[in-house]
């Protein structure tokens, strides 16, 4: 496996600063790949390295171009993008953006990023630096000369290899949050450097979320979420603990539901408003002792169907036609055609009979009158 092909992996895996390291040796030997200055710029950006992500996006820009290289112009004017906008260089973050558009109005991520620099443009004061647009479409580089590249990787002969400096983590009162969202997922990330994934603990539940951990020079940290705008699926949402942040997916309960925040006022404890409650008798099953009752206008009560289709003898049967049909039916119906019958007459005032439990089972069944007839209320 060559260095692009191990820094491509470790890019994958979330490893960025090996994923640097390999795609900074690839680059010794292949100082034009744009496609290099790409993955190096995104392992830069996710490592809060963003000064260095810009230089390598504004490389990959410049390259591109001068091979006409429509998709590798997108790719790399996008990732320039990106780091502008962690720079805080909102304007100019916005222009290159749109040159993104301009290029692939398809660009999956460009809705996601054109919101959050939004939001940032509209909440800066008037004069405010960041709100001015200074960059060019191509920018003016000078990319670094091979001998360059090779300083980065081949350590000094008089130099001895030294562990990496631990990652300093941030203070309770700097931790930040950010959030976005599609139609079946949102996304929340917590902007904390040195979390300890071994004493991290997450619980993602339908309504809720927490997370605490221990900082080290400081007691601990503690953040929740309860209860969340809308329900989420615990078993589909997932986190990952990284250098800098912590990233979780949570997967929407009931896809389409735009969250207008991360957390709601909605009663948890209570039975939700729009999920009907069945009757008990509804669910029971045929071996309880008494059975659910077929609703009739007749003076003489209610029927209890399981004693009239225990008569074999349908022919002797003196009951109106309906019944009677409604008798053969329920006859031969297994126990959840049963209940669903049961329900579906009884919730829709006799105007609707299912036999599909899994249609009319989580639902109410609405009245459904002839036409020309209007269903009432008693």
């Amino acid at each position: 496996m060559n260095q692009a092909a191990r820094g491509a992996a470790a890019l994958k895996d979330g490893n960025y600063d090996e994923a640097i390291k390999q795609y900074t040796t690839a680059l010794s030997t292949h100082p034009n790949a744009v496609d290099y200055y790409i993955k190096r710029s995104t392992a830069y950006q996710r490592s809060s390295k963003y000064s260095e992500a810009l230089a390598d996006a504004e490389f990959a820009v410049f390259l591109a171009h001068k091979r006409a290289k429509r998709e590798l112009i997108k790719e790399s004017q996008l990732r320039r993008g990106i780091a502008l906008f962690f720079l805080e260089r909102y304007a100019d973050a916005e222009f290159v953006l749109n040159i993104v558009k301009r290029l692939d109005e398809k660009e999956k991520t460009l809705a996601i990023w054109n919101t959050k620099v939004t939001n940032k443009l509209q909440s800066l004061e008037e004069g405010d630096e960041r709100g001015k647009v200074t960059v060019k479409e191509v920018p003016d580089v000078e990319l670094p000369s091979q001998k360059e590249e090779d300083t980065k990787t081949a350590p000094s002969a008089e130099s001895q290899p030294t562990a990496p400096a631990p990652i300093a983590p941030t203070p309770a009162s700097k931790i930040k949050h950010d959030w976005y969202q599609n139609n079946e997922n949102v996304y929340f990330t917590l902007l904390a450097r040195g979390v300890p994934k071994d004493k991290a603990a997450v619980d993602i539940d339908a309504d809720s979320l927490s997370i605490s951990f221990p900082i080290e020079g400081s007691s601990h940290f503690d953040y929740s979420l309860d209860p969340l705008f809308a329900k989420v699926d615990p078993s589909r949402s997932s986190y990952q603990v990284k250098a800098s942040k912590v990233e979780f997916t949570l997967k929407k309960a009931e896809p389409g539901i735009k969250w207008k925040s991360l957390e709601g006022n909605r009663n948890t404890s209570a039975p939700s408003e729009d999920k009907p409650t069945i009757p008990a008798h509804v669910l029971a099953s045929k071996s309880n002792e008494q059975p659910p009752s077929y609703p009739t206008s007749s003076k003489k009560g209610a029927k209890n169907w399981d004693t009239v289709v225990a008569d074999d003898d349908l022919d002797d049967y003196d009951g109106d036609d309906t019944s009677r049909f409604f008798k053969q039916l329920y006859k031969g119906a297994s126990a959840d055609q049963q209940r669903a019958m049961m329900k579906s007459y009884q919730e829709s005032g006799g105007t609707v009979l299912s036999t599909d439990w899994s249609n009319v089972g989580s639902r109410t069944v609405v009245p459904e009158p002839p036409d020309g007839m209007e269903a009432k209320k008693y």
